[in-house]
């Protein structure tokens, strides 16, 4: 089949899109956030804190690793209950994690993993 330069770089964009990255983390708690996107009308970039500890916008301590996510239109959080919504700083937090797992397909962050609610 033969692709022309225009159809060729579509062809490739669909299959970028349909690309799933997946990565386990080891963190006691994770902080979801968002910022600006490319113009006011695309989708937001996804901004998620990896802690070693609980609460730690209560501390003002710095995650260990930081995920920024560009182009998502929403993210999913599924199998989790501990789940606090911060209207001041609009921000979600998960506490009591023994691990996280983030998931990005397409346009959706889903963010999974074990808690030890106890």
């Amino acid at each position: 089949m033969f692709l022309d330069e225009h159809s060729h770089a579509t062809f490739k964009s669909m299959i970028v899109s349909q690309v799933v990255m997946e990565k386990k983390y080891k963190a006691k708690s994770v902080v979801i956030s968002r910022k600006p996107g490319k113009d006011k009308e695309g989708f937001k970039r996804a901004f998620i804190g990896l802690f070693k500890e609980n609460n730690p916008h209560l501390k003002g301590r710095a995650p260990f690793e930081v995920l920024d996510i560009p182009d998502i239109e929403k993210v999913r959080i599924r199998e989790l209950k501990n789940i606090s919504y911060y209207l001041m700083g609009n921000d979600i937090v998960i506490n009591n994690l023994e691990e996280v797992i983030i998931t990005t397909e397409e346009n959706i962050v889903t963010i999974t993993g074990k808690q030890n609610l106890k």
